[in-house]
């Protein structure tokens, strides 16, 4: 198992990214909830990851690069958000109208 804190090394890798997106979402979560409807909290989340992964994310140069920077931080995005829910309520049902 993990004996150290978060790294820089451990951002680069796809759970370090998940963990760190998570972390910030649920930490700023409230401020952003105070100011903006619930479904905005997806798009804050992708904007996030997006961040963290052009930042510690060494996926080719140019618009191949960027390209797949952006798909990659909508992988996390979903993972990270799916994630979250399966921790929090894992025995929730969804409703369907």
């Amino acid at each position: 198992m993990f004996d150290d804190f978060m790294t820089s090394e451990t951002l680069t890798t796809f759970i370090g990214l998940v963990a760190a997106t998570s972390l910030i979402v649920q930490f700023t979560k409230p401020l952003i909830k105070k100011r903006f409807p619930d479904v905005f909290i997806r798009f804050y989340t992708f904007i996030i990851a997006l961040i963290l992964t052009f930042i510690f994310s060494k996926n080719g140069i140019g618009l191949q690069g960027i390209i797949v920077k952006v798909i990659n931080a909508m992988i996390i995005t979903m993972s990270s958000m799916g994630g979250y829910e399966a921790l929090s309520d894992p025995l929730s049902q969804k409703v369907r109208n």
